[in-house]
């Protein structure tokens, strides 16, 4: 179902709109946004919408519940004048006037609508794909294979990259989960699909013996979280990747996932399992004015 969201205007630099006097006061028209699959951002965030007015941005206003409708007014002149929408995550408090490198949502007015999505300003996720194994190469110990998950593909010999996503537009990471019982544990967040995640060196559950491999991937061995036990085994369990800003103050998977699996309960160790897609590989809206 079509969801809107009517944002209020907070122009930036000497966009800014102010209170007029009364002889001339300022004309307003509504803004009017049908968004599709946002979730609630952390504490520290907002979404905050733009209008592009003469190639300069001009807020349109913040908002954090996702409880939509909502509605604004927006100065009439610069929304007739607006070319293109664009949807943010900004710091709830925040010093810089000018839009984050964190954009979820972007289109072209043509007329009075612009269809806006994700695909164009956070990536197009639609042929992505993902394999993983069965490992633990954090340790010497050969008897808890079951409880690593790596994204890499070992099937020619070599290993190779497991994961088949697009470059991230700057304000995004990847990051991937398992979850146990409804709890997701980060394997890590990472940009690149041939590196090791940024927490390869600095993870409390992996092995004392290495890092592992340089690929995106956790040994869930040690420091458990509070009700789980490891090692462990991962089959059954459910592997995703979501795409999420950067910075992140939610300790919970964003909204974007374009892929996710759940471990067969006979998956070998050591050897390559397909992923398929996510519960959400992009989002779209209409916005109106």
């Amino acid at each position: 179902m079509i969801k809107k969201v009517f944002l209020a205007v907070l122009t930036i630099g000497f966009l800014t709109v102010s209170c007029s006097d009364d002889d001339n006061p300022i004309k307003t028209s509504r803004l009017t946004l049908n968004l599709d699959g946002l979730e609630a951002l952390g504490p520290d965030f907002v979404y905050e919408g733009w209008i592009i007015v003469d190639g300069s941005p001009v807020s349109t206003g913040t908002f954090s519940s996702v409880s939509f409708p909502q509605t604004f007014n927006v100065n009439r002149s610069q929304l007739r004048k607006a070319t293109t929408f664009v949807l943010s995550i900004e710091p709830a408090v925040d010093p810089d006037p000018a839009p984050a490198a964190t954009k979820i949502l972007a289109g072209d007015f043509s007329g009075n609508e612009a269809s806006v999505s994700s695909s164009g300003i956070v990536g197009d996720f639609s042929t992505s794909s993902g394999k993983y194994i069965l490992a633990t190469p954090t340790d010497t110990d050969d008897t808890n294979e079951a409880s690593g998950v790596w994204f890499l593909d070992n099937s020619g010999g070599s290993p190779v990259a497991g994961l088949n996503l697009p470059a991230l537009s700057a304000g995004w990471k990847y990051e991937g989960w398992v979850v146990f019982d409804g709890t997701p544990i980060t394997t890590g967040t990472f940009t690149m699909v041939d590196t090791a995640d940024d927490n390869a060196a600095t993870s409390m559950f992996k092995g004392d013996a290495n890092n592992g491999p340089a690929y995106p991937g956790e040994d869930y061995l040690q420091n458990a979280p509070a009700g789980l036990t490891f090692p462990t085994d991962l089959k059954g369990r459910t592997v995703v990747i979501s795409v999420e800003p950067d910075p992140d103050n939610s300790a919970a998977p964003f909204t974007l996932k374009p892929l996710a699996h759940m471990v067969p309960n006979d998956a070998m160790n050591h050897t390559v399992i397909m992923m398929g897609d996510g519960p959400v590989k992009g989002l779209t809206g209409m916005v109106s004015r």
